[in-house]
């Protein structure tokens, strides 16, 4: 049974007294393993959706059920990197890694252990008694995500985690994002506005319409994934054409 399940969720907010529809009878799901992303306009409603997912909203009807049970808790049970990184600024980095280890009530010089064994993976070994100010963009983000996976939980929510790194950063990030996530095998499900990181990264792509958010489109990206970064790649430039017409942008 897939680990997530969006069946027919639908959302509204109240704002200056109006209703203003946010998500409009969405239905997804995530297999074990699978790296899934979202993708669509401004505003449409990807976050209000992850944020569903994880427990931080309710859907105003429809439901999420995790790992086949609609009873199944989210809140807590769900690893999320939302778009800024949130580390605290007078915690080190390696007391910011640990932070949800440690809301999760687990061992603390078990969790250091952990972390300090990770670090030379996520690109940070020796920066571990560093502050965030003191941390490159890319530095901090890899700092959250490590954060996130620490968590240890089988789903991830990734709320566009490369959104404020230069083009440069962002191309080098996603590639380690890639090992990162087959190193842990978690579920992913990852909001971007990048359709090459799109497809670069995921199993599946959502394509969401403007507000309020439907899906309309799902594609399935089968080139190997050592090829994607073939420029002139025939299957990935037909792929790339497809989403950008759903989208509108061609």
């Amino acid at each position: 049974m897939p680990p997530v399940e969006v069946l027919g969720v639908s959302k509204t907010f109240r704002v200056d007294g109006r209703i203003v529809p946010a998500l409009r009878d969405v239905s997804l799901y995530a297999d074990a393993g699978e790296f899934i992303t979202l993708i669509g306009p401004s505003g449409c409603g990807k976050s209000t959706l992850l944020n569903i997912i994880c427990g931080l909203m309710e859907p105003g009807e429809g439901q999420v059920i995790l790992h086949g049970k609609p009873d199944e808790p989210r809140l807590g049970h769900v690893g999320y990197m939302p778009q800024r990184d949130l580390l605290l600024p007078w915690r080190t980095l390696l007391d910011n890694i640990i932070l949800g280890p440690e809301v999760m009530g687990r061992d603390l010089e078990s969790a250091r252990r952990e972390a300090r064994g990770l670090l030379p993976l996520f690109g940070l070994e020796g920066f571990e008694a560093h502050y965030p100010a003191t941390l490159s963009g890319g530095m901090r983000q890899r700092a959250a995500l490590m954060r996130t996976f620490l968590c240890r939980q089988d789903v991830v929510l990734l709320d566009e985690p490369f959104g404020a790194l230069d083009a440069l950063t962002r191309r080098t990030m996603r590639h380690w994002l890639l090992d990162v996530w087959e190193r842990f095998g978690q579920t992913a499900i990852l909001v971007t506005h990048d359709v090459d990181e799109a497809l670069y990264l995921s199993d599946r792509v959502y394509v969401f319409s403007p507000r309020p958010g439907h899906i309309i489109r799902e594609t399935r990206v089968e080139v190997p994934r050592h090829q994607r970064d073939e420029v002139d790649h025939p299957q990935l430039a037909a792929l790339r054409r497809e989403l950008l017409v759903a989208l509108g942008l061609r």
